[in-house]
């Protein structure tokens, strides 16, 4: 195995081969972990349920992917998980809270144990995944514990590299294979307006999953990247209305977007938010009162020497499987 020290040649960093990643279940952690085995990583995945894992271990080779049981809670199983390793990656996270699963304990709290330890293991590279509108300022919990969780990490290992992906978009997301759920129960989708002019709703910068899983592995092969953020979307701007219409167009079925105001959102989020897992919470509506988008003049995917992939390339492949059968491929949107 090859590891991150083929790319020295090329100015590159010489770390060699063994990368604990934090996280690796998730929709983003199973595409880092097979772009991490093409490239010929071995792979520790930490996990509070290993069981959970074992398909993991079916993205490499053989005994290229172990799974170690470890409790992000816990110092010691965090320890263990970073001891010997030459780079760690915190994907840890959440989009709703949930007991003692909050933000501030997942996003905060663990995001600043994980880095402690990495950096009493010795570890030399360290990337921790953010979140696009991270802000110690902003307006929901969750975009102010992410950016608590970037702090945290910069006190204790300073050349982390923070990487604020956008909306994830790919065959597993939660966004639009959401809206095709939505458009196969019914052709009425609400428009979270944020006015009562807006017929557009919040705008979002939606960007492929193998682009962040990509992005990532050069924040560990490359050296200039240490201490450095950068915010990864993709190639459009979108509103709510135009990313409800594209999932509309790729399933064939009709969307007649329906305004709701915010206030009324947030009365039925609150009942929502009693489900064990909501489909939308009042701290979510929070996030949408802005624009969740790159900032102008931020590093991107471009600076890291990725093309971003467009919607295009990648919807097709799984969005077809909320037409219905027969469906004529005329595109039936209003």
């Amino acid at each position: 195995m090859n590891g991150i020290s083929n790319q020295a040649a090329a100015g590159r960093s010489d770390v060699t081969g063994l990368v604990t990643v934090f996280g690796g279940t998730g929709f983003l952690g199973r595409h880092v972990v097979r772009n991490l085995t093409k490239k010929g990583y071995r792979v520790r995945v930490a996990l509070r349920d290993t069981d959970s894992g074992k398909f993991l271990r079916t993205m490499g080779e053989v005994g290229q992917v172990a799974l170690v049981k470890a409790n992000v809670r816990d110092d010691a199983s965090v320890a263990a998980a970073c001891q010997g390793a030459d780079a760690v990656i915190n994907l840890v996270g959440i989009l709703y809270q949930s007991g003692k699963q909050t933000f501030e304990a997942v996003h905060t709290e663990a995001a600043a144990r994980i880095a402690a330890n990495a950096a009493r293991s010795g570890v030399r590279k360290m990337v921790q995944v953010s979140a696009l509108g991270a802000d110690l300022e902003g307006s929901s919990a969750y975009a102010r514990s992410k950016a608590a969780g970037e702090v945290a990490v910069q006190a204790v290992f300073p050349a982390a590299t923070i990487l604020r992906p956008g909306v994830l978009v790919g065959p597993e997301d939660n966004f639009f294979n959401s809206f095709g759920k939505l458009l196969a129960l019914s052709p009425f989708v609400p428009v979270f307006a944020r006015s009562l002019m807006d017929r557009e709703g919040t705008g979002f910068q939606p960007v492929y999953v193998g682009d962040v899983a990509e992005a990532i592995s050069r924040g560990l092969e490359d050296d200039d990247c240490q201490g450095q953020t950068y915010e990864l979307g993709g190639p459009r701007v979108m509103s709510w209305r135009e990313c409800l219409m594209t999932a509309a167009q790729e399933t064939r079925r009709l969307c007649i977007p329906v305004p709701v105001m915010m206030g009324i959102a947030r009365f039925m989020a609150f009942f929502m938010e009693i489900l064990p897992a909501p489909l939308l919470t009042r701290d979510q509506l929070r996030s949408m009162e802005t624009d969740n988008i790159v900032t102008e003049g931020a590093k991107g995917l471009a600076d890291l020497g990725i093309t971003a992939t467009p919607l295009e390339a990648v919807l097709p492949a799984y969005m077809a499987r909320y037409r219905k059968p027969g469906r004529n491929p005329r595109v039936l949107t209003s």
